[in-house]
């Protein structure tokens, strides 16, 4: 995926801190954190590195299968002994998503990995960093995602988690408690079973962030508006991943229907009996379904995508309602997203051989997405301004979708709480998607942040010394607003809280980590008046 893991040098240059600065002096000198710990449900015993401890593949619930397919997570058994954990457990049901991200049918697959720093300070407690990964609902496991970087550097400790995907984790029936939340439900007890068990490795169990990208991020963006999520965790950062995502038809990727990442409750349902029943299940669907081999099923993955359900009692409100409301919980929050986060989209799609995107197709592109003011946004976005028609569709919904929708949440955050927005703008960041397309440079697409905070499968990603440096700075800003709730820390830019007014972002471009008006270049004050 990425080229060979490069050390990371010492870096010390204006804006680009790496060390916090809790770190940088103890009173007592920090010693080799133990590979054997005791969590609630038995010995540990995980491997060091150069730099880290890692405990992989721990069972934070009972494997949901059985009857417990499509059911709330239960607390994982004991077990007698020692349990080595040195390697990530199975991944959850999913089709295969390139090299790197295998197919998958077992369903015994809600495991946690624990990342903390290798030398660690005898009395000091770490924050904790609870990793929520993307991957459209469908697919992707927290081991792919090595935060030795992450923990050591910042010094916190990383968990990362699987939960249940596609029709696993968000089908619904009617009758059936959890319809469209049993992924969401995973999420949780994985946080809960981090939080429970951090004193064991050295956290502080009253010191818990959640973060996740893309359908991570959507997840802790909507946890942020359940009743479910006091005590849960004490700050939140949602990296494309906003509550208020809304794309067009035709926006997430040509001939896709309008969406958000959420569903009703009533629609989940209704799809869970047109699968069950297409699957040869036309009565009794629940206990007829959970007889099918996770093989079978594994085709509904796709139709489950953004099913996430509300009106349910995990999620009363539609998330994007709620943050309007101010229906959230009141905690700090890091919120942003990617320059060029469509351009992804559309790179895979064209590479799927959907109908190609021409000059003579962007006209009715326009009128399916935007209807009446289809003209107005092809005055605004015109073809000759644009490498190819590809890269202006891909702006446009960008900016549509993504960033302006991202910087409106923003400011019904900032209303009620501290929120810190930014956008990741690197226009030659790791091309994460493997995409060559002639016309479509990928530049800062989704998902390529990422590898600013992790070593993706184990590969650091950071090809050049301003996006290392870059890297070193992000992990400073996350691990410090983990640690206080404030990213800024001494020796980097100033990181101000966004305001309820405010268009203002931080943009992190290598050589050029500053804040600057985000919105207003993604044309926001137009796309307001689009309906």
């Amino acid at each position: 995926m990425f080229a060979a893991a490069v050390a990371l040098v010492a870096l010390s240059t204006a804006g680009c801190s790496q060390v916090p600065p809790e770190t940088a002096v103890a009173a007592v000198s920090p010693t080799d954190a133990p590979v054997t710990v005791r969590v609630d449900t038995g010995l540990l015993r995980g491997e060091s590195t150069a730099t880290a401890r890692r405990f992989l593949g721990v069972p934070y619930a009972k494997p949901p299968v059985g009857d417990l397919r499509w059911a709330p997570p239960r607390p994982a058994a004991s077990w007698p002994g020692v349990r080595e954990a040195v390697r990530p457990g199975s991944r959850c049901p999913q089709t295969a998503d390139g090299p790197a991200q295998p197919a998958s049918t077992d369903e015994d697959c809600l495991f946690a990995n624990v990342t903390t720093p290798r030398k660690t300070v005898p009395g000091v407690k770490l924050p904790v960093m609870v990793w929520w990964h993307g991957g459209g609902y469908t697919h992707g496991a927290g081991s792919d995602y090595h935060a030795d970087r992450l923990a050591a550097q910042g010094d916190v400790i990383v968990v990362t988690l699987n939960y249940r995907l596609g029709v696993f984790g968000y089908f619904g029936l009617p009758g059936l408690a959890g319809s469209g939340n049993f992924g969401l439900q995973d999420q949780i007890a994985g946080t809960r079973w981090a939080r429970r068990n951090a004193a064991a490795f050295g956290g502080d169990p009253g010191n818990v962030t959640v973060f996740g990208e893309s359908a991570g991020g959507m997840s802790a963006c909507a946890m942020l508006t359940s009743p479910q999520a006091r005590g849960l965790f004490d700050k939140v950062s949602i990296s494309s991943g906003s509550c208020l995502l809304n794309w067009p038809a035709g926006g997430l990727y040509p001939g896709a229907p309008r969406q958000t990442p959420y569903t009703s409750l009533r629609q989940d349902q209704a799809d869970g009996l047109a699968s069950a029943r297409s699957h040869g299940c036309p009565t009794n669907e629940l206990s007829c379904m959970r007889t099918k081999p996770a093989a079978e099923l594994l085709p509904l993955n796709e139709d489950f995508d953004n099913h996430l359900a509300h009106g349910t009692p995990l999620l009363p409100l539609d998330p994007a309602t709620a943050l309007r409301k101010g229906r959230f919980l009141h905690v700090p929050v890091i919120s942003g997203g990617n320059r060029d986060e469509t351009r992804s989209y559309v790179g895979g799609a064209m590479l799927a051989g959907v109908p190609p995107i021409t000059a003579k197709t962007y006209p009715a592109m326009l009128r399916t997405s935007f209807g009446a003011d289809a003209g107005r946004v092809a005055a605004r976005y015109p073809l000759s301004r644009y490498q190819s028609p590809p890269l202006a569709w891909s702006t446009v919904v960008t900016d549509a979708s993504w960033a302006c929708q991202t910087a409106a949440a923003d400011r019904y955050l900032a209303a009620h709480t501290t929120v810190y927005p930014y956008e990741f703008a690197d226009p030659d960041a790791p091309n994460v998607n493997r995409m060559n397309i002639p016309g479509l440079p990928m530049g800062a697409a989704h998902g390529s942040d990422l590898p600013s905070l992790f070593d993706l499968g184990g590969h650091y990603g950071l090809r050049t010394r301003a996006q290392q440096m870059m890297g070193a700075t992000m992990v400073s800003y996350w691990s410090t607003f983990a640690r206080t709730g404030d990213p800024n820390h001494p020796g980097a830019p100033k990181w101000a809280p966004g305001t309820a007014g405010g268009t203002r972002q931080m943009q992190f471009v290598p050589d050029l980590v500053r804040q600057t008006d985000v919105a207003t270049r993604h044309h926001c004050p137009f796309w307001e008046t689009v309906r």
